[in-house]
């Protein structure tokens, strides 16, 4: 197998099929990627474009968002999910601005010191805001691999070291080579190389895909999406979405009442909220972000 010549016929796929994002753009600040991988994370790109252009427009910089609340970083982070990230994002840029002089950095290791970011953010950030040469192992990146190297339908449930040593043999050795391979096979996998229904004729690489040539097989693996409906998860977003809206703390039973399904899951989605650092205690009885 080839894999310096099949990593280039991705790489031109890529340069002819890659979506128009715009935290693709040529301009686009290390920050504005930062924000985007940090808004990734479990979230489709389709949800993040609108609130990435807003949040960008508002805080174009490190020191801009460090400036802010925490609860001013969770209001605008809306209905993106996983609102943790908000805080974390805010937490990084306070970082940002009293370590690194109000810039992203471009070590691995140095921004896996960054709060919130770990071992894919921190290679993400390096590939695409810096053009280094870093291991970039998400899902998708995973999937391709999985299927053109090892022949399998799909990876591990968590990375494992045979993985990152076939990673690393398929990434290129020059900096601008291997985040270019980084992005494109991100792509690959997003757009041809899916989990379900993979348009295998359309690849640029079939016809080295050794589970193309297995006979895509199997593995076996049945995921099943997680529930949210009901869940605490949804009771807590119910109970931020009623502070986002609100101009001043709201009293105790006037938020709870945003949950009715069950109170004892209100108090408990409540008291996680407050114990996480996504809601403070205003006054005696009294919330807000």
């Amino acid at each position: 197998m080839d894999r310096s010549s099949l990593a280039h016929a991705v790489t031109a796929w890529y340069a002819a099929h890659a979506r128009d994002l715009p935290w693709r753009a040529a301009g686009v600040s290390p920050w504005g990627v930062m924000v985007s991988e940090f808004m990734l994370q479990q979230t489709p790109v389709s949800r993040v474009i609108e609130p990435w252009t807003q949040w960008l427009a508002r805080w174009p910089t490190p020191a801009a968002l460090a400036a802010e609340s925490t609860g001013e970083a969770v209001r605008a982070w809306g209905r993106l999910g996983y609102p943790r990230r908000a805080l974390r994002l805010h937490q990084a840029a306070t970082a940002i601005v009293e370590r690194h002089g109000g810039e992203v950095p471009s070590d691995v290791e140095v921004l896996r010191q960054l709060p919130g970011v770990g071992e894919y953010t921190a290679a993400a950030i390096a590939a695409f805001a810096h053009g280094r040469r870093a291991l970039v192992l998400d899902t998708n990146v995973r999937r391709v691999l999985a299927r053109l190297d090892a022949g399998t339908q799909s990876p591990p449930a968590s990375l494992t070291r045979d993985e990152r040593e076939r990673a690393a043999r398929w990434l290129p050795e020059s900096d601008d080579e291997a985040a270019r391979w980084s992005v494109a096979a991100m792509e690959l996998g997003a757009q041809l190389c899916t989990a379900t229904n993979p348009a295998c004729g359309k690849c640029p690489v079939s016809g080295a895909c050794r589970w193309l040539a297995r006979g895509r097989p199997a593995d076996g693996l049945r995921r099943t999406p997680q529930p949210y409906a009901g869940t605490d998860r949804q009771a807590r977003g119910a109970l931020l979405a009623a502070l986002r809206q609100a101009d001043s703390p709201l009293p105790h039973a006037t938020l709870l009442a945003r949950w009715m399904v069950d109170r004892a899951q209100a108090e408990r989605a409540l008291a996680g909220l407050v114990a996480d650092g996504l809601v403070q205690v205003a006054e005696p009885g009294h919330y807000r972000l």
